[in-house]
């Protein structure tokens, strides 16, 4: 039970920071018992790194169906639409994984 700091943002995100005091279970100087207490919360209003790159990837895959629309009403751009519809899949993907391991951290328990 020794005692770390801790960051979380608006989102509900959070991590771990720094060691900041260890438990009298632990004897050893520099070793630390394996459980980890709250020493102090540092509250964040901004964005955590994984809610900017969700932003980042939604704007980018916004763009592309844009881009599809538009090629759609030009025509002749067939291979350009594939090429691009096969890259939106594929962001898709990382989006709903990147959502997914922040939903997961936020459910976990500090």
């Amino acid at each position: 039970m020794c005692y770390f700091e801790q960051t979380r943002w608006a989102c509900g995100y959070w991590k771990w920071g720094n060691f900041r005091q260890q438990c009298n279970k632990e004897y050893r100087t520099g070793e630390t018992c394996g459980l980890k207490l709250v020493y102090d919360t540092s509250y964040l209003d901004g964005v955590c790194k994984i809610c900017d790159q969700i932003t980042k990837k939604d704007r980018r895959y916004r763009k592309m169906e844009q881009d599809i629309q538009r090629w759609q009403h030009e025509g002749n751009r067939r291979a350009t639409i594939e090429k691009t519809t096969k890259d939106m899949a594929d962001l898709n993907i990382q989006i709903g994984a990147l959502y997914h391991s922040h939903q997961e951290k936020q459910r976990s328990i500090c």
